[in-house]
């Protein structure tokens, strides 16, 4: 269509939320479909974080505040980040958005330029390259694969740094494969990045709180403080309280960028909802008790998945540390033809023909950058895992 940018040209609708539409298509004409697609906690909103959102209405707090972000939850940001990051910002440093998501495209509107390069990791985030390309620059995906626990080396990323290179995107724990990055791991990856003073760092800590294991979370301004001047530490409530639809981000960062994020963001949504602000001030300065049994939670679900998916014939799915998603193998399944007689070319072809003959709803791996895989969230009832698990093995069984 004419009328259309040639820059909305460039990006494709999130496969995710695509993938997760279909499934509620599906459910709405009557198929019994098990969707492991969206990345939310299958939990309420903390009851005190509620509580205090029904207090915030009752005071009248439902006006516009602060393009980015009231006072008080910038306060509760930067004791968030130095309890528990070991950073000191000032309010001044944070930036308050609609969601993670917000945060990240404001400071790539924010910064680049026509001929920018993006470096990201691949597997990736669905948004990340759209998101880039949106904001006029170059995504530059660097393959991390399964020899290497989806994580990339320090040689890769020296290999992808040129000098139009002005971000690396880094996210850990990831999506979509759970991998995260000891100190060690991203202590090499700082120690890269010091030698090239031109590239900044944007940290995605989305999933920090959901590690398992002895995995301790590090996050790169905290590993190399000397990256801490070019470095944007993003966070939000989404995962960690099971907030994903009170649309919270934040992040700290340099003054000068944090005032340009919040100029993008001025003359685009103005300031994040007002309720969800309190909510966010509460479930970052009230009890934290809930997140261990929480983790504990998602682990034992993770294992359950792991154990599951490796008994499927043509699949290898590695033990991810941390978030809530397993990014499996599935090289052994290409080729081969599926009871139904859908015949299995790539990833994408899998999960469509997973979706249709037996209702398992997963995001193929060409749409996170890196194939054959699919990634599963595991972020739902043990008995809805069960039973997908068990109808992906009886699939892979019937491939001939």
């Amino acid at each position: 269509m004419a009328f259309l940018s040639d820059t909305l040209a460039r990006v494709k609708p999130s496969p995710t939320i695509a993938v997760t539409a279909k499934a509620q298509e599906m459910k709405a004409a009557g198929r019994d479909v098990i969707a492991l697609g969206a990345g939310e906690p299958d939990f309420d909103t903390p009851q005190n974080i509620r509580e205090a959102a029904k207090r915030a209405i009752d005071e009248g707090r439902t006006r516009y505040t602060a393009v980015d972000g009231i006072t008080e939850l910038k306060q509760a940001i930067c004791a968030k980040f130095a309890r528990e990051n070991g950073l000191s910002y000032t309010p001044a440093q944070i930036s308050v958005g609609t969601g993670g998501k917000q945060i990240l495209y404001n400071a790539l509107v924010a910064t680049l330029n026509p001929g920018d390069e993006v470096i990201i990791p691949a597997p990736y985030w669905v948004s990340y390259p759209d998101m880039v390309l949106l904001a006029g620059g170059t995504p530059v995906p660097v393959a991390a694969g399964l020899e290497h626990n989806f994580k990339i080396t320090a040689e890769q990323l020296e290999k992808a740094i040129t000098s139009r290179t002005k971000w690396f995107i880094f996210n850990s724990p990831s999506n979509p494969t759970g991998a995260g990055y000891s100190a060690a791991e991203l202590r090499a990856l700082t120690d890269v990045l010091m030698r090239h003073p031109q590239v900044w760092v944007m940290s995605d800590d989305m999933y920090e709180h959901l590690v398992f294991d002895d995995f301790r979370f590090v996050t790169p301004a905290q590993v190399e403080p000397g990256l801490y001047g070019r470095t944007l530490t993003c966070n939000g409530t989404s995962k960690a309280y099971a907030m994903t639809g009170w649309r919270i981000g934040y992040a700290g960062g340099p003054v000068e960028l944090i005032k340009a994020m919040a100029k993008v963001q001025s003359q685009s949504t103005s300031n994040p909802c007002s309720v969800s602000q309190y909510a966010a001030l509460e479930a970052l300065t009230g009890p934290q008790d809930f997140l261990i049994p929480n983790r504990a939670l998602f682990q034992r679900r993770r294992d359950l998945v792991v154990s599951m998916l490796n008994q499927c014939p043509g699949i290898t799915c590695p033990v991810p540390e941390g978030a809530f998603y397993v990014y499996p193998d599935i090289s052994g399944c290409i080729g081969k033809t599926s009871a139904e007689g859908a015949v299995i070319r790539d990833d994408e072809t899998f999960a469509t023909a997973l979706l249709e003959e037996t209702g398992v709803a997963v995001v193929f791996g060409a749409a996170f950058g890196l194939s054959p895989n699919f990634r599963v969230s595991y972020a739902t009832a043990d008995e809805a895992l069960r039973e997908a698990c068990l109808r992906i093995r009886r699939f892979c069984n019937g491939l001939r």
